[in-house]
């Protein structure tokens, strides 16, 4: 079963391209590049015969029930939850090491702080990665991991309740050109990233996972220095009647380091 969605899609410039966070010292103001809204085809992985996994697509749909029901109001739950991700991805991914580094509560309304995130993109860059990991790790750990098998991967779950609007949906990555990626400046207050944008391409195999619970959970990979395909991502305005648009989406994703 497929869906007709809006994304947002980047364009290919020859001018250096950029978010800009927190501009002019007022959090949540955002100064975004060009971006073009496109109708997608989405197939959705709850009813369709469509399958994906992490070895080939670099990503894995997953139940996991957390302690964990609130996660706004302070920090005294990072260290339950980071340990419920840990033991997912040693599970799942056979990892050796995992170092949870950040969790971005998103919420989908006007005067949220975060929000979902409406463009096409990857999160890091290969030159993006390797800067987090030193940031990370310091230089000296981070040739160690960087003569291992090291990936950067994302964790995300809706939280509240059942997600009926704005889902996360995902290119196949097999569907994506080389030349589909954009880069693109991350500007922050107190640094520089560098990102990945993508752009539209008619060829591109969109699918995501309805009606998510806060008990499942999405993995996916951001960054990986052997080869695992990374996923371009945005959150999805489907288009169709009778979305119970009271339910706002909340969710949290979270960022991690492995070696493998």
């Amino acid at each position: 079963m497929s869906v007709r969605a809006i994304v947002n899609y980047h364009i290919t410039s020859s001018e250096q391209q950029a978010f800009e966070f927190d501009v002019d010292g007022i959090v949540g103001n955002l100064v975004s590049p060009k971006l073009i809204p496109t109708e997608v085809e989405v197939q959705d992985l709850r009813v369709g015969r469509s399958k994906v996994n992490f070895p080939d697509d670099g990503i894995t749909f997953e139940n996991h029930i957390s302690q964990i029901s609130q996660f706004e109001s302070s920090s005294d739950w990072h260290q339950v939850y980071d340990q419920e991700l840990t033991s997912l991805l040693k599970d799942k991914l056979e990892a050796k090491d995992v170092i949870v580094f950040d969790h971005t509560v998103r919420i989908d309304d006007t005067n949220a702080g975060r929000k979902p995130a409406r463009n096409v993109h990857n999160d890091y860059s290969a030159m993006g990665a390797s800067k987090r990991l030193v940031d990370l790790v310091g230089k000296e750990k981070a040739e160690e991991f960087k003569n291992e098998h090291f990936a950067f991967v994302n964790i995300w779950r809706p939280i509240e309740c059942i997600n009926k609007n704005s889902p996360l949906g995902f290119i196949r990555p097999s569907s994506i050109k080389p030349e589909d990626w954009v880069t693109i400046e991350l500007i922050y207050p107190d640094r520089i990233g560098q990102t990945l944008g993508v752009s539209a391409n008619a060829d591109h195999e969109w699918f995501y996972m309805s009606e998510m619970k806060p008990s499942e959970v999405i993995v996916f990979n951001i960054y990986d220095n052997q080869g695992i395909p990374s996923l371009g991502h945005s959150a999805l305005d489907i288009i169709c009647d009778g979305v119970d648009q009271s339910r706002i989406r909340k969710s949290i994703e979270s960022r991690t380091l492995v070696r493998c």
